[in-house]
């Protein structure tokens, strides 16, 4: 025998208001004017009796709107991902709308397997978090036909709205910190550039800014954020050929600055002390490890809110070309730069 019992449904709270569905519906739908003030009271009594709940997809679908968003996320462990989505969330609650969220942990099938998913639950628009998402899965995208926004990522040859960071402004302002800050020679380390918009809009302006300082030396890597070997080989290269100066290490991302740190400790190398150390991207502990670390943090909430925000506009009708909008970061400066 099942313990739970039947949700109550309209037909049940109309029988016993003794009354027809369609005064329970106008009930429900607001229009309660329509009825009389003892009819009322029974539809009240009788929904509060038997602890009905309508449901709001069966609702929406009725009028031809389900009021949910998607969410693509492709790493939730990331913690600038987390940061988007409570912005898209808040954003979900404030517009009346509902957050479905869907991590692909990085797994190309998946993509595939969570757009039809939204498609199945007919949501009315998709926000992609890009970050991390491979090239094949980000292929699947260009298949749907929902309106959509990716949050700091563009895909090539695919018109989408695309809201993130001003990822040039960014990369310019650390690497003037960097100058300003008397390091001789910068390292700026990356994940594999590959088609990452991000990645090279970043690298292109530190390499611009540096180049406006002859005197300053910039070098560059690419490293895979899982491959710790190599990471310490780098690190160790290049602190042996210019310990003998003022050098700095500029990680492009919050999960690599954390690589970098882990790093560093390994090779008995101090940010702040033997070297400086800068980061994208804000992460909780910053400034508890050594001396603190200096970042460029992202407007995250600000950025989520507004891709929300974009796609709903979508939904609601606007036609306009695909747009691009980029917030500034803020740089927060602590010890792993500022020392003598």
């Amino acid at each position: 025998m099942n313990s739970r019992a039947a949700r109550a449904t309209i037909s049940d709270v109309a029988k016993k208001a003794n009354t027809g569905k369609t005064s329970v519906s106008r009930y429900l739908n607001g229009e309660q004017h329509l009825l009389s003030a003892d009819l009322k009271q029974r539809i009240e009594t009788a929904i509060a009796e038997l602890n009905y709940r309508p449901s709001q997809m069966a609702r929406g679908l009725k009028r031809g709107r389900t009021r949910l968003i998607g969410l693509i996320i492709a790493d939730i462990t990331n913690p600038y991902s987390v940061d988007v989505m409570c912005g898209i969330e808040a954003a979900c609650r404030a517009q009346g709308f509902t957050l479905l969220m869907c991590n692909t942990n990085n797994e190309v099938d998946q993509e595939q397997h969570y757009l039809n998913l939204l498609s199945s639950y007919q949501v009315e628009g998709i926000v992609v978090n890009a970050i991390g998402m491979r090239e094949e899965a980000l292929s699947h995208l260009q298949q749907s036909l929902l309106p959509m926004v990716l949050i700091d990522r563009k895909i090539p040859d695919f018109a989408c709205d695309v809201v993130g960071l001003n990822n040039s402004e960014a990369a310019t302002q650390v690497t003037e910190h960097l100058i300003e800050e008397d390091f001789a020679t910068v390292l700026f380390i990356t994940e594999p550039l590959g088609t990452v918009n991000t990645r090279h809009e970043r690298l292109k302006a530190f390499h611009e800014t540096m180049a406006q300082h002859p005197q300053r030396q910039a070098e560059q890597a690419e490293v895979a954020l899982s491959d710790s070997k190599r990471l310490d080989w780098v690190l160790q290269d290049f602190y042996q050929r210019h310990r003998h100066q003022r050098c700095a290490v500029l990680a492009v991302n919050g999960a690599l600055t954390l690589q970098v740190a882990r790093s560093l400790r390994r090779l008995g190398l101090r940010w702040g002390k033997d070297l400086g150390l800068l980061g994208f991207d804000e992460l909780v502990w910053s400034e508890l490890a050594g001396d603190g670390i200096t970042t460029l943090k992202q407007p995250t909430r600000q950025i989520g809110y507004a891709a929300l925000e974009q796609v709903i506009r979508r939904i609601e009708g606007d036609d306009t070309p695909p747009c691009e909008q980029h917030f500034s970061g803020e740089l927060i400066i602590r010890g792993s730069t500022r020392f003598t």
